[in-house]
């Protein structure tokens, strides 16, 4: 057979084939009378065995060493080209992801492409400085697209970095708060509790709804994180978690914020004051709580409230008892 119609057959080019042919890849059993080349079957098949083999990634001179050395064992070689092409397939698949961020921040010439490079380039950087001036320089004409702010803040260890990338967000279009959902679920508790701490920080209707469905979160930490959030929204839902933690002392003064907060609303402070009562009466409370929870009574308006501290201020607990005669003194005070 002709090159040609090698050529044509294998999908091979003629140029290909002289060049394997030069490199003693394969070589033609015979030359026809009038000088052409001349590939038997033999060759035939030896020339898709090199395609065969080069559509694994293999260099022309492993495939030699392949066909022609008995000794050659294709193990190592194999566990190589796995460890190049993930090695490929993570840097074509990082630069999808930035070509997709620089598209979706819609930039109106070069100069704000150059920019959102530079940007991105910066909230990568091992320097949490750099981070940190990436972050806050994001507000600006050629903003970071929001799908790189929530994978810097999921990752951010540096608290100032943090920060300012939560900043970031809040002033970011929308779209955040359905990003950061996936963080809540993610493996690492970290990146659960950044996640709920952004979410804090948006103060739309979506980020509100993430944060009342995680009241229920398995995770405690993330729990708290956003009933102190909600809290401060006037969420009455986060109330029984917010009393959880002034009994475990977790964030206690935030928590008892939170909870002055929301008794700024009349009918949420008798609820407040008497789930506080409530919790006084339970058997399994201890000493410390009984005080703590009294002192979260102090600055919950109301009847309710008043009562309760008229009682404890007469409690079988003598620091109890002070703690709750001390605070009517400071409420007559006011």
């Amino acid at each position: 057979m002709l090159i040609g119609e090698v050529a044509r057959q294998s999908g091979v080019s003629a140029r290909m084939l002289r060049h394997y042919e030069s490199l003693g890849l394969v070589e033609p059993t015979g030359r026809t009378g009038a000088g052409y080349r001349e590939y038997s079957s033999e060759d035939i098949r030896r020339i898709f065995h090199i395609e065969s083999l080069r559509s694994l990634g293999l260099s022309l001179r492993e495939v030699r060493r392949a066909l022609d050395d008995p000794g050659f064992t294709p193990a190592r070689l194999v566990d190589d080209l796995i460890r190049q092409t993930r090695e490929r397939i993570a840097t074509e698949t990082e630069l999808l992801t930035r070509l997709r961020r620089i598209g979706a921040a819609q930039p109106a010439d070069w100069a704000d492409v150059l920019q959102i490079v530079a940007l991105l380039q910066a909230l990568g950087s091992e320097h949490a400085g750099r981070r940190q001036r990436a972050a806050l320089s994001s507000a600006g004409e050629a903003a970071l697209p929001v799908e790189a702010l929530v994978e810097a803040v999921l990752s951010e260890a540096d608290p100032n970095v943090a920060g300012a990338l939560r900043w970031a967000l809040a002033q970011s279009a929308d779209g955040a708060p359905a990003l950061l959902a996936a963080g809540l679920d993610a493996p690492d508790a970290e990146v659960r509790k950044r996640a709920v701490q952004s979410l804090a920080e948006i103060p739309d209707g979506a980020a509100t709804a993430l944060l009342r469905d995680a009241l229920a979160h398995p995770d405690l930490v993330v729990r708290r994180y956003a009933a102190i959030a909600l809290g401060a929204r006037g969420v009455a839902e986060a109330i029984p978690t917010l009393i959880d933690m002034v009994v475990e002392e977790t964030n206690e003064a935030d928590a008892a914020d939170a909870l002055t907060g929301l008794a700024d609303e009349p009918a949420l402070a008798d609820q407040i004051a008497t789930r506080l009562v409530e919790r006084l009466t339970e058997a399994s409370v201890g000493s410390p709580e009984r005080r703590r929870l009294t002192q979260a009574l102090a600055d919950i308006p109301g009847r309710t409230a008043a009562t309760a501290l008229a009682e404890l201020s007469h409690d079988e607990d003598r620091a109890v008892a002070l703690t709750a005669t001390y605070i009517l003194t400071l409420r007559d005070g006011r």
